[in-house]
């Protein structure tokens, strides 16, 4: 049986991971991980260029990540 700080540490680390995928923090880890799954050989942009990246994304198309189909 876990004891309850164990429990409660995973209950933290849930709420962080939820917090993360909430607000989108998550979004560079994923796209490491693609471009390295996908694209070995390609460099992998900072977290600064890669946010800038997505801002530039986003005021070209303000509906990009809302769209239904």
């Amino acid at each position: 049986m876990p004891s309850a700080v164990s429990r409660v540490i995973r209950a933290l680390r849930w709420v962080r991971w939820y917090l993360r995928e909430l607000t989108d923090e998550s979004a560079y880890d994923r796209y490491r991980a693609h471009l390295r799954a996908r694209h070995p050989g390609a460099a992998v942009p900072t977290r600064r260029e890669f946010e800038r990246l997505r801002a530039e994304r986003q005021r070209k198309d303000p509906r990009q990540g809302f769209r239904c189909c």
